[in-house]
């Protein structure tokens, strides 16, 4: 697993926080109860929340999803901390072990993969709530897809997980990820 590089997936989200205008951050994404700007200050906290666990650092709050708690430069704090989380995760020892992300404890190598998985999916419900272009890493979406198909997700988890969505069997991908968290490739805000 140590294999698993996030860098790619985190890049390619971080490069859509310039894209987002303030006037955007109160508009809905693909998570039914998210604004833009929830959904940005929650990728800000999960970089931060998964950064510690590569770091096998304790880390007892989970990620919030709050737009009021944006602050001035927040594109550059976001945009850093994505970034430093793929850094991270190349550290000896990132996949060794258990870890902790937020309050759940688990394997260090399927933190990464719930890293990854949130990095890549938020990327697009990013992308998709701001009228961006979403190409992400297509080894980041294989290895989010084949995670995701790993375990049987909860119908709702208020955040990344809905209730599955079919998406035809041709389809690319990303879409069959995106139906695979109960995304509707055909979202639009």
């Amino acid at each position: 697993m140590s294999d698993l590089d996030l860098r790619p997936a985190a890049a390619s989200t971080a490069a859509l926080l310039v894209g987002v205008r303030d006037d955007q951050l109160a508009d809905p994404t693909p998570c039914p109860d998210w604004t833009v700007g929830d959904l940005v200050d929650h990728l800000g906290g999960l970089a931060v929340a998964f950064t510690l666990a590569a770091r096998k650092e304790s880390y007892d709050a989970g990620p919030s999803a709050d737009a009021t708690l944006l602050e001035p430069g927040w594109r550059d704090r976001v945009a850093g901390a994505l970034h430093g989380l793929g850094e991270a995760w190349l550290a000896p020892g990132a996949f060794d072990g258990t870890t902790q992300a937020g309050p759940v404890e688990m394997p260090a190598d399927e933190a990464a993969l719930v890293a990854l998985n949130e990095v890549v999916v938020h990327g697009w419900d990013l992308a998709s709530a701001t009228g961006q272009p979403y190409d992400p890493d297509p080894a980041s979406v294989a290895a989010s897809h084949a995670f995701v198909e790993s375990f049987d997700a909860p119908a709702d988890d208020g955040g990344l997980f809905g209730p599955r969505v079919d998406v035809p069997p041709a389809a690319e991908p990303l879409h069959h990820l995106l139906g695979a968290t109960g995304r509707d490739p055909g979202w639009t805000a």
